[in-house]
């Protein structure tokens, strides 16, 4: 009876003299075919040699920065310290003074807004936070809470209080702006012979949420208005508020920088208030002393760092 013998290949195969022979055969095939398909060394070394691309980086050809250590702690202001406490505080007082007897009297809540909001965009509001909320909490009950209320104020009066008592958390709907619109659902012609009106519907119409149709109409029809108007207006000051609304909304403004904007602008009005002009400008410059002293700090401290880091 024939042997069966195993192979490491996976078939069994018959010990016979004929089979042996084919085996040899197979053997011999199988090396020949090796051979074949084995690669040189030199040509696997050569097709294995990684290439390297090496990027040129463009230079700017940038100037090197001015802010060195040695500049930064050479900077000085003459606003440091406290020597110009007292007389920001006179300031203060005259202003909170000024804020109190306007909203006793209840007589222009025109007048109040325009102080507020000249108050926020000099970046000085925020000393005057219990005074202002008593401001809006009156013109809110007083002239904006009910429709009934606010049917009888004016575009301007509309627009500017909607705009600071959103800002301020006070719910304002989009329907005080409905008479504004006539019976197609455009805006009524007649708008447009109050600019500063406007203006301030432009501005309010950047506090909108979504869904509030009427205040993007209104921020699609003030912007191609006030564009049209500006190669038009001879007032300075006026022209320079609309061109600079156009570029930025107040909304989307950072407050210092508008705070520096705005000072420079409310200096050129003709009926700008000294007392708030020289607070706003000692507030601004104290302000930017401490900013200076703790660039210079931060300065000392990282290079400390470093220093000892090295070490």
């Amino acid at each position: 009876m024939a042997s069966v013998c195993a192979f490491s290949s996976p078939f069994l195969i018959l010990n016979t003299s004929s089979n042996r022979k084919n085996i040899v055969a197979c053997e011999k095939l199988l090396i020949h075919k090796n051979k074949v398909m084995d690669v040189p060394a030199t040509a696997t070394s050569v097709m294995d040699v990684p290439t390297t691309t090496t990027s040129v980086r463009r230079s700017g050809s940038y100037p090197p920065s001015i802010w060195s250590y040695d500049h930064i702690q050479s900077l000085t202001s003459k606003y440091t310290g406290e020597k110009h406490m007292p007389r920001l505080q006179t300031l203060k007082e005259a202003v909170r003074t000024m804020i109190y007897k306007d909203n006793e009297k209840e007589e222009n809540p025109l007048k109040l807004l325009n102080l507020v909001d000249d108050l926020q965009r000099l970046g000085i509001s925020y000393h005057f936070e219990n005074e202002i909320s008593n401001v809006l909490r009156n013109i809110y009950y007083n002239y904006y809470e009910t429709p009934e209320k606010w049917t009888k104020l004016d575009l301007n009066l509309k627009s500017l209080g909607f705009r600071v008592l959103r800002q301020h958390g006070y719910h304002v709907p989009q329907e005080i702006f409905e008479d504004i619109l006539d019976d197609t659902g455009d805006f009524k012609g007649h708008l447009q012979k109050d600019i500063i009106g406007m203006l301030n519907l432009y501005e309010a119409s950047y506090v909108s949420v979504e869904d509030e149709d009427i205040l993007d109409d209104a921020r699609d029809f003030t912007t191609k208005y006030l564009k049209e108007s500006l190669k038009n207006i001879a007032n300075e000051h006026l022209s320079s508020l609309i061109s600079h609304a156009l570029d930025i909304p107040l909304q989307w403004m950072v407050p210092r920088v508008e705070a520096k904007w705005f000072i420079e602008a409310y200096e050129k009005r003709t009926d700008m208030n000294p007392t708030l002009l020289e607070l706003a400008k000692l507030d601004f410059n104290m302000l930017q002393a401490i900013h200076l002293e703790d660039l210079k700090h931060t300065s000392r401290y990282i290079c400390k760092f470093y220093i000892n880091k090295l070490n």
